[in-house]
């Protein structure tokens, strides 16, 4: 596929989602920046959040993790339906009945502003590197097949992603992105679906069955792990991990409940995230059958997993048949809409709610004039969107691997003392000995399972640190439920550092 091709379709993309952002933003106002006015349909929003929550991590990645991994992520994804379940109908109310922008500003009212800007801050540390390692991953795409051609660097090539996204969401915010989100996911799953048809028929499943039959019967195809309790895969560990994941990075994050409080009330925000949780579901599964034709065309036509960096990179597979001389050009098309729809779908929100972290939660916009909450919202707007890319270009220099793993496991990290400290403030009745105490019960968590991690998945590397004799295995591997083991070291520092409320 030529790269003048590939930059046509990138330009009148750009256009057609620059026109939408026009359109939907005027007469917006920061109301409209932060909650869209509470104005937004519960089934627009609905179907925007499958593009803003799957991204182009998703997009590429997923497929790539069928290849050693088959389809075990979807016992994750099904602990996800639970989670979503959990949000619904717990999380919501709460933020619908005080009538939040930030949803930090429970625990404000909770516990206090130590705990209410220690919340704040453990979403700012997370979505800023979440947001980045997605943007990283399509960044790279789009430099390998285009513009590194052209020796166009790397840095240029993330600051153009970046300026697009400012210019989409600079002025209307939500109001703008939960229009251009729901055009950017129909871009996506037109490219899901094409891109499975097409494959598959270039393989001839229709003659040997049809698709289901032939990934059912393939190698890729196992979902459910029982086998090892100590193994990364075990079905139980996966399935509450991905509960769990789903509560701290979508119910306890501000980018996408930011989205459901722009709903008119919370009976339209529950029909959304409901909705929006099966159909989820739904997707995932086509990403994984996605992966498996990918790698069985690639078996068949002995086409290696790419390299970067010296480094075995699965997630690229995708991007390297898609774009190559593998497939008809269609695919190539759809699969640079796709990509671009997912991962902008993502960048953009973010970009959005860490704005309207920063100048809520932090600068306290909300008590100023219109004039004063535009001119800080429209300074931290930029100054957000370079420290995303200021921080991209940094772990591009050490990023490996497959990323929604590395996505998973830095949530487990950053997201676990939220839901312990959400927790501990919904389930108990009990007031901290003192407020700051927050801050430091987050910390310890973090260093507590960092330690804890180190020690059950890297034991080949302390063994040989310390030069010892006999290899130090304690045969158990802890993967994304982490964040499990996190929550709840969080919730018991918490109790310990508490006392009962007073009467």
């Amino acid at each position: 596929m030529s790269e003048g091709l590939i930059l046509t379709i990138i330009i009148a993309y750009f256009g057609v989602l620059i026109l939408m952002s026009y359109i939907t933003s005027r007469g917006a106002d920061t109301n409209s920046f932060f909650v869209g006015n509470k104005e937004s349909k519960w089934y627009v929003v609905a179907f925007g959040m499958i593009g803003a929550s799957l991204s182009g991590v998703t997009f590429i990645s997923v497929p790539g993790w069928v290849d050693g991994k088959q389809f075990a992520y979807m016992q994750i994804v099904l602990g996800y339906l639970v989670g979503y379940l959990v949000v619904a109908y717990v999380l919501l109310p709460i933020y619908y009945r005080m009538n939040l922008i930030s949803i930090y500003g429970y625990l404000e009212d909770r516990f206090g502003a130590w705990t209410y800007k220690t919340g704040a801050s453990l979403f700012l540390l997370s979505r800023i590197v979440g947001a980045s390692i997605r943007l990283l991953l399509a960044a790279t795409v789009f430099h390998e097949f285009i513009f590194a051609k052209w020796g166009i660097p790397f840095a240029a090539t993330v600051t153009f992603s970046i300026l697009f996204i400012w210019l989409c969401t600079f002025k209307g915010g939500i109001k703008t992105i939960v229009w251009t989100d729901t055009l950017q996911t129909l871009f996506m799953l037109l490219s899901l679906g094409i891109a499975i048809y097409l494959i598959s028929d270039s393989l001839g499943f229709s003659e040997q069955g049809g698709l289901v039959k032939v990934i059912s019967e393939s190698k890729y195809s196992k979902i459910f792990f029982f086998e090892e309790m100590g193994a990364n895969n075990y079905f139980w560990k996966q399935f509450i991990a991905g509960m769990f994941i789903t509560i701290g990075m979508t119910g306890l994050d501000q980018d996408l409940m930011q989205k459901n409080l722009s709903c008119k009330n919370i009976k339209e925000a529950q029909k959304n995230m409901v909705s929006f949780a099966f159909v989820l579901t739904i997707v995932n599964l086509a990403f994984l059958v996605l992966g498996a034709t990918l790698f069985m065309y690639a078996q068949k036509h002995g086409v290696e997993i790419p390299m970067h960096d010296g480094k075995a990179r699965t997630d690229l597979l995708f991007p390297t048949l898609a774009l190559g001389d593998y497939f008809p050009q269609i695919v190539g098309v759809f699969f640079i809409l796709g990509l671009f729809a997912a991962t902008y779908a993502s960048a953009d929100s973010a970009l959005a709610s860490l704005t309207t972290s920063v100048c809520v939660d932090f600068i306290g916009v909300r008590k100023m004039e219109e004039a004063q909450q535009k001119k800080w919202k429209d300074r931290v707007h930029v100054g957000m969107s370079v420290v995303l890319l200021i921080v991209i270009l940094v772990l591009n220099e050490f990023m490996s691997a497959n990323a929604i793993e590395q996505i998973l496991i830095f949530a487990s990290f950053t997201y676990g003392p939220l839901i312990g400290i959400f927790a501990f403030g919904i389930f108990t009745k009990r007031t901290l000995n003192k407020d700051k105490y927050s801050l430091f019960t987050a910390i310890a968590a973090i260093i507590l399972t960092t330690i804890l991690f180190i020690v059950t998945n890297k034991a080949k590397e302390i063994t040989a640190f310390f030069e010892l004799d006999k290899p130090f295995d304690i045969g158990f591997k802890i993967g994304a439920e982490l964040i499990i083991y996190n929550a709840i070291i969080t919730f018991v520092i918490l109790w310990f550092v508490s006392k009962k409320k007073a009467a």
